[in-house]
């Protein structure tokens, strides 16, 4: 046994002194290990959750498309992941919390991406849960609600990578910011009530400034692809400014982004982009903004979908309130879980649970279900 441990470590002997090595692995419930290293276990633990499988009909950006080449959230957590491990093995880093982290970044995702997450966070403000954030979301569901409700008992430096990934916030430069359990578990819970802490979250790892900013790489370039792919627009429509240092396909995008960020961190203990490369990236994010993202949903289906929230959220409070065994969120989610997850989760929380790890397509059948 003791053999086979030393060569699944092997890998370690080449890793950069600012790498995470396995003997830095730290879980929040202690527990024998086999013979996998901690974070390559965790990789298993995440692709064999209930919350990865739902992966595959999640929107990535454009929902109820009648194209089967459009991305869902299972490839970009792919793309995210390849991108991640290409920089890591540039830099020496730790590929295997590198690509734990990747896989299980998205998971807290909503149905209908980012728009479905800002209705859920207006119904978790509006009932006193506090703010929605699907990072943070990803981190409960890996924590609190898998395994019946026990957790997968992920290790700290992947839960904090996953925490602190949130693409949204982008900048030129990486440092990993030392933690400690505690400080985790602070960040962690506060992001539920104070917007300053999420927005500050910082990785703990170099492993988790590499998932942060290939995130941003694995959708910049391909969201245009999709958008041009559904004659949302032409690729001639991207300032000239932009295209002339990223180039014009995913292809070009993805690698003078990689090629840069690797020039510019090699031997260094923080992940960073060239000045000219960083500025093209914040114009090209506005661009996407500005002629994807805000116009992904018509104001019609934004408000069909809302509603469809809130018939769901208030549809399944009155069942818990009524203790209507035959309602789907018995049937389908509380009837996984354990007794602590039951006896010790507000019906708000139980009900914003269920709804954020539905697919689309389940999402809306639950809605047609109630034949309203």
């Amino acid at each position: 046994m003791q053999k086979l441990k030393e060569n699944m470590l092997k890998h370690e002997a080449n890793l950069s002194i600012y790498a995470t090595r396995d003997e830095d692995a730290i879980r929040l419930k202690d527990e024998t290990e086999d013979i996998r290293t901690s974070f390559f276990r965790d990789i298993d633990r995440i692709i064999y959750s209930y919350a990865f499988n739902r992966y595959m009909k999640k929107t990535q950006v454009f929902s109820g498309t009648f194209n089967d080449h459009v991305t869902k959230r299972m490839q970009h957590v792919l793309y995210v992941s390849k991108i991640a491990r290409t920089i890591g093995r540039a830099l020496s880093l730790n590929e295997d919390l590198i690509e734990a982290a990747s896989l299980g970044h998205d998971l807290g995702h909503t149905p209908y991406g980012h728009f479905g997450e800002s209705v859920l966070n207006e119904i978790s403000l509006s009932v006193g849960e506090g703010y929605f954030n699907h990072n943070i979301m990803s981190v409960r569901l890996l924590k609190d609600l898998e395994n019946k409700g026990a957790g997968l008992n992920i290790t700290l430096q992947v839960m904090d990578a996953i925490m602190c990934h949130n693409g949204e916030f982008v900048s030129g430069k990486y440092t990993p910011k030392k933690k400690t359990i505690e400080d985790f578990l602070w960040e962690y819970n506060n992001s539920y009530h104070d917007k300053k802490v999420t927005k500050g979250l910082i990785p703990m790892t170099m492993e988790g400034c590499v998932v942060r900013i290939s995130d941003i790489i694995a959708y910049l370039g391909k969201d245009i692809e999709d958008a041009c792919m559904l004659k949302k627009f032409k690729k001639s429509e991207i300032p000239k400014e932009i295209t002339e240092i990223l180039g014009t396909t995913n292809k070009s995008i993805v690698n003078t982004i990689i090629m840069d960020i690797i020039e510019n961190s090699l031997d260094k203990p923080y992940i960073m982009l060239s000045d000219q490369v960083y500025k093209a990236i914040l114009a090209l994010k506005k661009f996407n903004y500005d002629h994807i993202y805000s116009l992904a949903m018509s104001t019609t289906e934004q408000e069909q979908v809302k509603n469809k929230f809130h018939v769901l959220f208030n549809t399944y409070l009155a069942d818990l309130k009524n203790k209507t065994q035959e309602s789907l969120i018995y049937l389908h989610f509380l009837n996984y879980k354990n007794n602590d997850y039951i006896n010790n989760t507000s019906n708000n929380r139980k009900v914003i649970d269920f709804i954020a790890g539905m697919t689309d397509d389940y999402f809306n059948e639950c809605f047609d279900r109630l034949k309203i």
